[in-house]
């Protein structure tokens, strides 16, 4: 490690999924679970109140590998526009489901989708099924009541009817459990322009685009974005307008890209989605930037192992970027704690973040406040031997 350029300070900018939690939900992760990671592993971690900062963050001071290094994390927020997007009435929640399986299936995408990995494309299809069933109880309820009604007048059989509403808004109070109504949501979100991105969270980019291009005139060591989820494919477009628009220096912070349990397929599949294809494509080649693709086969949510810009046919012959691994949680947890973790599907995506209590070559903590760049820590780090890199996306047009 003494031979490879050391990180001082660093500035971590973490963009969420599709997710309406508040930020500081993300602080209070990163402090429980890297005290616990700190502690596996040896090494002393501190989460400390932010300095001026224009978003939401917070500051980290660190001992690792010898070296002490101070991060400043901040959370590039657009859990408004998400909770503005999941402002939906019931009604308006199966309109979003009717539309969204017509677009998935009548576009091919879904069955392309599958042909990758099933375990996303049926937590897709979850929130479709579930809130099928409970319409389904709804008016098995209400032909229940009808037919007591009957019993009075004919006509009365009409009135079960009017429990269906009821019904219907017992379940969307109880989503907290059940995730259908967020799900579908987070789906429809993806869809409503077919893969193409709608105007509030292009606009929300650019200021993000914004913020890192003023950090990398900074005296950091790394810059160093991390996109979870949905948040890695507003990642790539956010990085390739950067370097687009010269806002990278030749001789500042190294600049790294970290994506987590991506969901890139789900729109980059769609016929649209020309912007996010035409950035896949263009980043893939860059040498500005260093792009670690992290994802885990026991992740149902993810396209785990999936190289994003391969699978989504616009992999360009000079194509350098994603190094994609696994964080294999089979291996990096123990078998306990992977016993505790398995079913409890949206607990496993989130993992990424959290500690191991078997830890690999992947660290969160390390990568975010340890003494090495992301290039310089899996440096000699081969891709996974069980990638999938063949191009399955019907559409693969950079340009409407």
């Amino acid at each position: 490690m003494s031979s490879e350029p050391q990180v001082r300070r660093r500035r971590v900018f973490y963009i969420p999924g599709y997710d309406p939690i508040p930020p500081r939900r993300y602080r209070e992760l990163y402090r429980k679970e890297s005290a616990e990671q700190a502690a596996i592993s040896g090494y002393e971690i501190n989460v400390l109140q932010a300095k001026a900062q224009a978003r939401f963050g917070w500051n980290v001071s660190a001992q690792i590998e010898g070296a002490e290094v101070e991060s400043a994390v901040e959370v590039l927020v657009w859990s408004d526009i998400v909770k503005g997007s999941m402002d939906q009435g019931i009604l308006a929640t199966y309109v979003q489901l009717i539309r969204t399986a017509a677009i998935y299936i009548g576009t091919g995408a879904l069955f392309r989708l599958m042909r990758l990995r099933k375990g996303p494309v049926i937590a897709a299809l979850y929130p479709v099924g579930f809130l099928l069933v409970q319409l389904g109880i709804a008016f098995m309820v209400a032909w229940g009541l009808g037919r007591v009604l009957a019993l009075w007048h004919p006509w009365a059989a009409w009135g079960g009817l009017g429990v269906v509403p009821f019904i219907l808004e017992w379940f969307r109070r109880l989503d907290g459990r059940f995730f259908a109504y967020y799900l579908m949501h987070d789906y429809a979100y993806s869809a409503r322009y077919l893969g193409a991105n709608p105007p509030e969270l292009e606009a929300r980019m650019a200021e993000f685009t914004a913020e890192i291009a003023q950090a990398l005139q900074g005296d950091c060591d790394e810059v160093l974005v991390v996109g979870h989820s949905s948040g890695a494919h507003l990642g790539v477009s956010i990085l390739a307008d950067l370097i687009r628009g010269g806002q990278v220096p030749k001789h500042g912070p190294a600049l790294s890209f970290l994506s987590l349990g991506q969901v890139v397929p789900m729109v980059s599949f769609l016929p649209r989605a020309h912007r996010l294809r035409a950035d896949l494509a263009y980043l893939s080649a860059r040498d500005e930037v260093t792009w670690v693709d992290v994802t885990a086969p026991g992740d149902g949510c993810a396209f785990a192992l999936c190289d994003p810009v391969a699978v989504s046919g616009v992999a360009p012959k000079d194509k350098r970027w994603p190094l994609v691994i696994s964080a294999a949680f089979t291996q990096t947890l123990s078998a306990e704690r992977w016993r505790a973790l398995r079913w409890r599907f949206f607990r496993l995506h989130f993992q990424y973040l959290c500690a191991f209590d078997r830890p690999g070559d992947y660290d969160y903590f390390r990568v975010t406040a340890g003494p090495l760049t992301l290039a310089a820590r899996f440096r000699d780090r081969p891709p996974s031997k069980s990638r999938i890199e063949r191009a399955t996306s019907r559409y693969t047009s950079l340009a409407p």
